[in-house]
């Protein structure tokens, strides 16, 4: 698990402009009106229920593009438990910048902190067992960099990034293919060195094709436990097999217990609840 934020500075800043013009626009009407001048001001960001902390580089991002004379001090590392009352950050400087920020930066900390603690709940939820907790490509639009980013925070690992960096044959592959084997067969001649061809397989027939032809990974969708041992049993090791879909908290240690290498979970990303996390300020 890495805990170092995956983005180079002109990256993490394009990220924070967008989401800064986005809820800023021309400036903040209500303060501008209420404070002609400069308010010295203090603001905490607190918790409000227990979880994992992630997105307090992008928090500090935030607070420093609206005004580099803000000091941002995070009171725990990426990766941090925290409880009901545990205070994550500080912010100081005029009151007036702090709340021009205020929105965007909780938006990002509630969304990653949400991630990385929905993951941690899965990865202790398997813990024992040698398996990986995966995400998928069920991000949020232009945000995939970030919530894989959570995901490895909260103690899982990340699956393909995209389109781009993996071969993953998938049902509606094989929709416009035709024969699953074919299709490993055709994948592993023409795909690049070292790359491993994985293959999506709803049945144990499915399993013993995607072998015949060499597949070096099967995604076994929507399985059944008894489905997912037997093709664990025939596989036997030759091959690194994921399980996925309807997989939850609750029946997440049944399958982790058949014996499959992996689980990826589309809800680490698409369905995790933003963390409660409250902002407040006061005159200093």
């Amino acid at each position: 698990m890495t805990r170092r934020l995956p983005l180079a500075p002109s990256t993490l800043r394009a990220f924070v402009d967008l989401a800064l013009t986005e809820d800023l626009g021309p400036g903040d009407l209500t303060t501008r009106i209420l404070f002609p001048k400069a308010v010295p001001a203090e603001a905490v960001i607190t918790a409000k229920q227990a979880g994992v902390a992630a997105g307090l580089p992008v928090a500090r991002a935030v607070f420093q593009q609206v005004d580099r004379r803000l000091t941002f001090r995070a009171r725990l590392h990426e990766g941090g438990r925290i409880k009901p009352g545990t205070v994550l950050a500080a912010i100081r400087g005029d009151g007036r910048s702090i709340l021009a920020g205020e929105r965007v930066a909780l938006n990002f900390l509630q969304r990653l902190s949400g991630i990385a603690t929905l993951t941690a709940q899965f990865v202790e939820a398997t813990k024992g067992f040698k398996i990986a907790i995966l995400d998928t490509r069920k991000t949020t639009p232009g945000l995939r960099l970030l919530e894989k980013y959570a995901v490895r925070v909260g103690g899982g690992r990340n699956h393909r990034f995209g389109l781009f960096d993996a071969i993953l044959i998938k049902d509606n592959h094989l929709a416009l293919h035709g024969s699953l084997a074919d299709a490993v067969r055709h994948a592993k001649n023409r795909a690049p060195r070292r790359s491993r061809v994985e293959v999506e397989a709803a049945t144990l027939a499915e399993v013993e094709a995607a072998m015949r032809a060499g597949a070096g990974a099967i995604l076994l969708d929507n399985m059944s436990l008894d489905q997912l041992r037997k093709a664990v049993r025939l596989v036997h090791g030759r091959a690194f097999l994921e399980a996925s879909g309807g997989v939850t908290l609750a029946n997440v240690r049944e399958v982790a217990s058949t014996g499959v290498d992996a689980i990826s979970i589309g809800a680490l990303t698409h369905s995790a609840p933003a963390l409660d996390l409250s902002l407040d300020v006061t005159p200093c």
